[in-house]
């Protein structure tokens, strides 16, 4: 039996997959959660085997929660999903240590058959995202500037275009507003922008947000 752990912070998401999967054999949902911090407790606490990890979320986000999960639980497999599949998310993930990157807009079966995989041992990254990572590295005239930012940067942008304030940034990381606003100051230097307004119009323009929940 492959226990499962969806988490995403919209509740009709988590019914939805809940639902695909409640008939299939040998896949058992044993939780749900809305965020990624509930998501690292659920894993310390019950060792799901696949985690479905949304990462758009409020918080720490997907990401982090994906480090942190392969952190503290490294027999985990997390599944990452994603309405914005832009690189270089998709390629910082898997680097991160997930086991597999699946588009929202995949088809159920695709879900299914990735689940499948990723419990066996074998990664799984859906043909749309792998499509992108593959002309991203083949068009270096259409470079994601995005590309140029760390991990922590990346993720700190991310945050900062869903609205989240610069101290609740630093608590959720845990460390200082200064440090903080020494990354934001970082990448505004990198992307040769102002500040956060500019920072989220340039993440819509390369598809880096989802606009629903931009």
């Amino acid at each position: 039996m492959i226990n499962v752990l969806i988490v995403d912070d919209h509740e009709l998401v988590r019914t939805g997959i809940s639902r695909i999967l409640k008939d299939e054999r040998g896949i058992k949902v044993i939780g749900e959660a809305g965020t990624g911090e509930e998501a690292l407790q659920f894993c310390r606490q019950n060792a799901p085997d696949v985690v479905l990890m949304d990462m758009n979320m409020p918080g720490m986000g997907g990401m982090t929660a994906t480090k942190r999960v392969m952190h503290f639980c490294p027999d985990i497999k997390v599944l990452a999903l994603s309405v914005t599949c832009e690189e270089p998310v998709p390629t910082k993930v898997m680097q991160l240590g997930a086991a597999g990157f699946i588009s929202k807009n995949a088809a159920p079966s695709e879900m299914v058959s990735a689940i499948r995989k990723v419990y066996s041992g074998v990664r799984h990254i859906s043909d749309e995202v792998a499509q992108k990572m593959a002309l991203s590295k083949l068009n270096h005239q259409g470079d994601n500037p995005f590309d140029e930012l760390s991990d922590r940067e990346l993720q700190i942008m991310l945050m900062i275009t869903r609205g989240e304030k610069v101290n609740d940034i630093a608590t959720q990381l845990n460390v200082s507003a200064k440090t903080v606003n020494s990354y934001r100051y970082r990448m505004f230097e990198k992307l040769s922008i102002q500040g956060d307004v500019e920072l989220t119009h340039l993440a819509l323009r390369h598809g880096m947000i989802d606009i629903a929940k931009a």
